[in-house]
C-alpha cells in the first residue's frame, strides 16, 4: 500500500537548532531579546513597515489591534463570516459586535460590495481577511473606510510573501496580523506578528505588549524607571520560539517558491475538472502574487464532500474542509449579527475541500494526489 500523504507537515529548514543553541548560550530565554529583534527587523525590512512586533500568536496580534483601537462595548466591526474564530474573538473580547458579511465567490474574500450596507453609526472598523494568501481589493476597502471614517485592518495570517499591486500583503491598512502557526508557510509552532503601518500606533503598542508598562521607554533611556501606565498583556514569544522563526524567515523565498510550484501543479493538473463543475481557485491577477498557502476545490454539490474526503483517505491522501461559517456558529449567533445573511458563505463552505500542500511533498506525490482526485471525482460522477 502507498504511504499516507498528510494534509500538512511542518518542515524545518535546517538552521533552527543552530539559532536555538545560540539563543540558549545568550542566557536570555524570555521574549524581546536578540532573536526577537532579528525577526522584527527582518519583517520591517521585507514589508517596508515602520514597526513589526513579534507576538506569541496571530491571535494575540489581532487582540492587540482592538486594544490599540480602544474598541468599546457595543462598537461594531465588519468582517467576513468565512474566517477563523480568532478574527471575531478579538472583537468580542473587547465587548464589540462582529458584523458578518458575505464573500466574493471568486476569491472567497470579503465582498467589497456588501460592506456599505452593513455600516451603522456604531461601526468602527473593517477587517479584511486574506483567504488562502490572496489579498482582497484593499483600494476599494480603504476608500470605503475613508468615506465612512472607519479604521481598516488586515487579517493577513495566511499571506506572508503574497503581494497586492506591487506591495507586500499586510501593508495596505493601519494594522495587520501575520501568523507563524505550524500550518502556515513560515512557521514557529505558535507565533505571530503585529504589523504597524500607521506610526501613530507604535508608542502605545509598545506599552500594551509590555503588560501596560513603559518598560520600552525605560530601556531606551527615556525615563529613569518604568511603571504601569495603561492596559496591556503578555504578548511576547520566548527567545527559543524567535530563534526557530528566524531560521525560517531567512528561507521565506525558498519556502514560498516551492509552495507556488505545488499550487501551480495542482492548478494545471486539475483543469479538466472544471468541465465537471468543480471550481478551482483563480490565478493571481495583474501584478499580484500568491504565496501558495493552500489549494482548494469547490465541489459541485455539498452532499459530495464527506464521500470525497473518505475516498481520498482510502487512497491514503488526507484532504480536509475549512471554516464553518462564523455567523451560523453558536458563538456567532450569540455575539454577532449578519444583517444581510451570508448565503454564498454557507454554500461555498459546505462544498470546499483542501488538498495537501506543504514542503515535504515530492513531484511524485503531486502526481499521485492529482490522479487520486480526478479518479475519485470521476467515480462520483462529478
Amino acid at each position: 500500500m502507498s504511504h499516507r500523504l498528510p494534509f500538512t507537515s511542518p518542515l524545518p529548514v535546517g538552521t533552527e537548532m543552530e539559532f536555538i543553541t545560540d539563543a540558549i548560550a545568550r542566557q536570555k530565554l524570555s521574549g524581546d531579546g536578540h532573536y526577537t529583534a532579528l525577526c522584527e527587523r527582518w519583517l520591517e525590512a521585507r514589508l517596508g513597515a515602520p514597526r513589526a512586533m513579534l507576538m506569541h500568536s496571530c491571535t494575540a496580534a489581532l487582540e492587540a489591534m482592538f486594544l490599540l483601537l480602544d474598541l468599546q462595548p457595543g462598537d461594531e466591526v465588519i468582517l467576513p463570516s468565512f474566517t477563523f474564530t480568532s478574527t471575531a474573538n478579538a472583537v468580542v473580547l473587547r465587548g464589540g459586535v462582529p458584523v458578518f458579511v458575505d464573500i466574493d465567490p471568486t476569491t472567497l474574500n470579503l465582498d467589497v460590495g456588501k460592506i456599505e450596507s452593513a455600516i451603522t453609526s456604531k461601526t468602527r472598523a473593517v477587517i479584511a481577511v486574506h483567504y488562502a494568501g490572496r489579498v482582497p481589493d484593499m483600494e476599494a476597502i480603504n476608500a470605503l473606510g475613508r468615506r465612512h471614517g472607519l479604521v481598516v485592518l488586515e487579517d493577513a495570517a495566511q499571506s506572508l510573501g503574497s503581494t497586492h499591486r506591487g506591495a507586500p500583503a499586510g501593508t495596505h491598512s493601519a494594522l495587520s496580523a501575520i501568523s507563524f502557526h505550524d500550518t502556515k508557510n513560515v512557521i514557529a509552532g505558535e507565533a505571530g506578528a503585529l504589523v504597524i503601518n500607521d506610526k501613530t500606533y507604535i508608542e502605545r503598542a509598545e506599552i500594551l505588549r509590555e503588560k501596560g508598562t513603559n518598560r520600552r521607554a525605560f530601556l531606551d533611556g527615556l525615563t529613569d524607571k518604568y511603571t504601569w501606565i495603561d492596559v496591556g498583556s503578555s504578548l511576547l514569544p520566548s527567545e527559543i520560539t524567535a530563534a526557530f522563526l528566524y531560521g525560517q524567515l531567512l528561507e521565506t523565498d525558498g519556502i514560498n517558491a516551492r509552495r507556488r510550484q505545488i499550487w501551480q501543479s495542482y492548478h494545471a493538473g486539475l483543469q479538466r475538472l472544471q468541465d465537471k463543475g468543480v471550481g478551482l481557485p483563480p490565478q493571481a491577477v495583474g501584478n499580484d502574487t500568491l504565496n501558495g498557502h493552500l489549494f482548494h476545490l469547490i465541489l459541485p454539490r455539498a452532499q459530495m464532500r464527506s464521500e470525497f474526503l473518505r475516498r481520498m483517505a482510502d487512497k491514503n491522501v488526507q484532504c480536509t474542509f475549512h471554516y464553518v461559517p462564523l455567523h451560523s456558529a453558536p458563538a456567532g449567533l450569540r455575539f454577532g449579527r449578519a444583517p444581510d445573511g451570508c448565503p454564498l458563505t454557507e454554500d461555498f463552505a459546505a462544498r470546499l475541500v483542501r488538498l495537501p500542500l506543504h514542503g515535504r511533498l515530492t513531484d511524485d506525490d503531486l502526481v499521485r494526489i492529482i490522479n487520486a482526485t480526478v479518479s475519485v471525482l470521476e467515480e462520483m460522477n462529478a
